[in-house]
């Protein structure tokens, strides 16, 4: 896996997760990346500083082969800014390795996944309106042929087309829905 710190074009900046830098260039080509904030699909990489460990860190983080573990001499033991990346203060971590930056990739990565979601969805159906519960009851019933359809239900309909044995699923929710 591999983290980016990705822009937009309107100068968002935000991070995502992709399990090779070839993932990262087949979702870009293929339109599948979009801004969390704004939605725009015009996403590039952003500059990183890589999160390189020098070689001289990584031998002091080796543990004392000679004593067990937890009975260091106090002159053997790293002082606090050499301590290993999984036992350092949020605060000292690179912000990459931070478990809100990682939360808000993952966020990310879920509210473009809901938008492609979505939009494949209402691309491949009719929408149909306040007339949803209507039309499927028709489609359940075979009153009309089958046909893709989204549009809107009160919780009383929905749970009235739900005890009829009606089958549909609610569109998911997006962040700019809720304006």
């Amino acid at each position: 896996m591999i983290l980016y710190k990705l822009q937009c074009k309107k100068g968002h900046e935000f991070e995502a997760w992709f399990a090779s830098s070839d993932a990262f260039d087949r979702q870009k080509k293929k339109g599948q990346l979009a801004c969390p904030s704004c939605g725009t699909k015009s996403v590039s990489k952003a500059l990183m500083t890589p999160n390189v460990t020098p070689r001289s860190r990584r031998k002091a983080a080796a543990p004392d082969k000679q004593q067990p573990t937890g009975s260091r001499k106090p002159e053997t033991q790293r002082p606090e800014t050499q301590r290993p990346e999984a036992q350092r203060p949020d605060t000292q971590r690179p912000e990459a390795q931070r478990p809100e930056t990682q939360r808000v990739a993952a966020h990310s990565e879920l509210v473009t996944a809901l938008r492609k979601l979505r939009a494949e969805i209402e691309g491949k159906s009719e929408y149909v309106g306040a007339r949803f519960p209507e039309e499927a009851r028709k489609i359940h019933y075979e009153e009309v042929p089958a046909r893709g359809i989204h549009g809107e239900a009160t919780a009383e309909e929905a749970k009235a087309l739900k005890d009829e044995g009606i089958e549909f699923y609610p569109l998911p929710i997006l962040p700019e829905d809720q304006n």
